[in-house]
């Protein structure tokens, strides 16, 4: 499918996210105008502080916005409340984290079925095995976190990432955590199953290497979208 035919997934409209404390508000997002067609891969980068994971986690509906408007396939997310937004990203949004967020007491299969767990849908497990042999785990399906190493652990994630088949697929900085040789396995495996589930790639790294093997990159600097001159 080349880009004249794709169309938009998402669209984000003078987004704006202010985090309160007890201290201070904090302009996190000041104004951010962004159109991500499906099929795609997205890097996001910018220096520390620049506003990018609080952009990933607004698409993903974790964030709440203070003013602008974000629309999914056309429908608006801005207005949803919070149970609804849970909703969207179980349906449509799979995340992989810089830290894993596996459950501790809970195995790898049981970790990778979790959303369905939560949502209430039906527990496949032969979907789950799947995705674990796929991501190279087929011997460590009923091993806890804590048996497992880094690397395989940000492949459980991975795993987990994709039971739902989401047409979104976030990944924050999903190799921060990792060495050179499990990162570049861990970036090739999301590769690959990006590309085989059809997903759109939203990715948040720090690595110019690896944002390079995306299709379009996003810079960020103060909350806003800079352009290269």
């Amino acid at each position: 499918m080349n880009n004249k035919s794709k169309k938009h997934i998402i669209e984000l409209e003078n987004v704006h996210v202010s985090l309160k404390s007890n201290v201070e508000t904090v302009n996190v997002l000041k104004g951010i105008d962004l159109k991500i067609l499906e099929d795609n891969r997205i890097s996001i980068m910018g220096e520390s502080g620049a506003g990018k994971s609080t952009l990933a986690m607004t698409i993903a509906g974790l964030e709440l916005i203070s003013k602008g408007k974000i629309f999914f396939k056309g429908s608006p997310i801005h207005h949803l409340k919070e149970d609804e937004l849970a909703n969207y990203r179980l349906k449509n949004v799979g995340i992989i984290f810089q830290s894993f967020n596996l459950l501790p007491s809970m195995t790898a299969i049981e970790n990778v079925n979790l959303p369905n767990q939560i949502s209430g849908a039906l527990i496949d497990d032969k979907k789950g095995i799947e995705l674990l042999k796929s991501v190279g785990l087929k011997n460590r399906l009923n091993h806890y976190p804590h048996q497992l190493s880094g690397g395989e652990q940000q492949r459980v994630a991975i795993a987990r990432s994709l039971i739902t088949s989401p047409e979104i697929l976030i990944a924050d900085e999903p190799t921060g955590n990792l060495d050179k040789k499990n990162s570049e396995e861990v970036m090739k495996l999301i590769f690959k199953l990006q590309s085989d589930f059809a997903s759109t790639l939203i990715l948040v790294t720090h690595d110019e290497t690896i944002a390079k093997q995306c299709n379009e990159i996003i810079k960020l600097d103060n909350g806003l979208i800079i352009k290269d001159e």
